[in-house]
């Protein structure tokens, strides 16, 4: 049972790849013709192939809806959460997550700090976009055009003398966390607060939310917030695969 059941979910990929016929399917699996129609004559059934005009089969309607079902009631906050307080355990310092929606990034999460001094972030509250390095994580993701058009229409307010001065400058910050895959922002929206973030993404490879840990600089200096990096991204890491369906939970150690 277990080698039919691995057969027929083996047929998925290769149909993903676009339509074939009965012979593909059977060479796919290195099996005998009438094995492989049997196995597509129940997927067909399951409405989870379809068989052309033509007799090829491509991914059928139902399969298709199960999946944006499923991708719709995907909770990133609920699947990052535990993994965000593990990594605050494991620092000590703020822990947030945060996701892009109509022009803005909000932050969905938080997890403070353990020591006595607290950050003025809140839930639901949108970020400093044009510094924040959630922000930049989010918005580097977008297709080049989008991103031109967003850097042309947001203010750029001088929080600090590190602050991003202009849409150029933004621009050119954009395609550098684009290629590198992490982000910073030391000092750029409050002189004492320094943070590094990572992308989570999902089974597409698209970025769908960003984690960061912040502190201040009473606490950590930047280059020791720096340090934390290869464990924030391990933290992003894991959660992108347990969004995704790639890989198991499990824990993150540092």
């Amino acid at each position: 049972m277990s080698q039919t059941v691995d057969r027929a979910l083996s047929i998925l990929p290769l149909l993903a790849e676009g339509p074939a016929d009965l012979g593909q399917v059977a060479d796919r699996l290195g099996v005998h013709k009438s094995t492989a129609l049997r196995l597509l004559r129940t997927l067909h059934e399951h409405g989870m192939v379809y068989r052309q005009s033509d007799q090829r089969y491509r991914l059928g309607a139902r399969l298709i809806a199960l999946a944006q079902e499923a991708m719709e009631n995907l909770d990133i906050r609920e699947i990052a959460h535990p993994h965000l307080v593990r990594l605050n355990e494991q620092c000590g310092h703020t822990v947030h997550l945060a996701v892009y929606e109509e022009d803005e990034v909000l932050y969905i999460d938080k997890v403070e700090s353990r020591y006595p001094v607290r950050m003025y972030s809140r839930i639901g509250k949108p970020v400093a976009i044009t510094v924040a390095a959630v922000a930049k994580l989010l918005l580097a993701d977008l297709p080049a055009a989008e991103r031109r058009t967003l850097a042309d229409k947001l203010d750029y307010p001088m929080y600090t003398s590190r602050s991003t001065p202009n849409a150029p400058a933004f621009l050119r910050e954009l395609e550098k966390v684009r290629e590198q895959g992490w982000a910073t922002d030391l000092g750029g929206h409050e002189e004492s607060i320094n943070c590094v973030a990572a992308p989570i993404r999902g089974a597409d490879g698209r970025v769908v939310a960003a984690m960061s840990v912040s502190a201040p600089n009473v606490v950590v200096t930047a280059d020791e917030l720096l340090t934390l990096l290869p464990l924030v991204r391990r933290t992003a890491d894991a959660i992108s695969g347990e969004y995704s369906g790639k890989t198991p939970v499990k824990e993150v150690t540092s």
